[in-house]
Parts: structure tokens; C-alpha cells; sequence
């Protein structure tokens, strides 16, 4: 995410409420995915585990991108 892309996420999150829950959900996804990353050894359900929230955090990121690419291409 570069440094404009973060400005419009601070700037609308809290009027998109959109937006401000794929924010909430990349966080949690990424707190989840530190924590499970962390550990020394994982089981094989954990390594799953992590595969899935991986895959979350990325989607919930997709979704993120795409409303700010329209938020800056109405800016301009």
C-alpha cells in the first residue's frame, strides 16, 4: 500500500463504513497470521490455519484496493 493509498483509507474510513470493516478485517487477519508465523512449530492444522487467513487477508486486501483505486480516480 503506498503512502497515498494509505492517506485515503485515513481520510475515509470513517465516512465508508465499507471500507473501514475491510480495514478492521486486514488487521485482524494480519494479527492472526503474526501470531501463527511466530510459532517455532506449527500443527498440521495450524499450518492450514494459516493458509486460510492468508488467503482472507489477501482477499480483504483485493477488496480494500479496488474501493481505494475509486476513491482516488473520484479525487482526481
Amino acid at each position: 500500500m503506498d503512502q497515498r493509498e494509505k492517506e485515503l483509507l485515513e481520510k475515509y474510513k470513517e465516512t465508508n463504513p465499507e471500507l473501514r470493516t475491510l480495514w478492521e478485517e486486514h488487521v485482524l487477519y494480519s494479527s492472526q497470521v503474526e501470531k501463527l508465523e511466530a510459532k517455532s512449530f506449527r500443527t498440521p492444522t495450524e499450518e492450514q490455519t494459516l493458509k486460510q487467513l492468508k488467503k482472507q487477508k489477501l482477499e480483504v486486501k483485493t477488496n480494500m484496493m479496488g474501493i481505494l483505486d475509486k476513491l482516488k480516480k473520484s479525487e482526481s
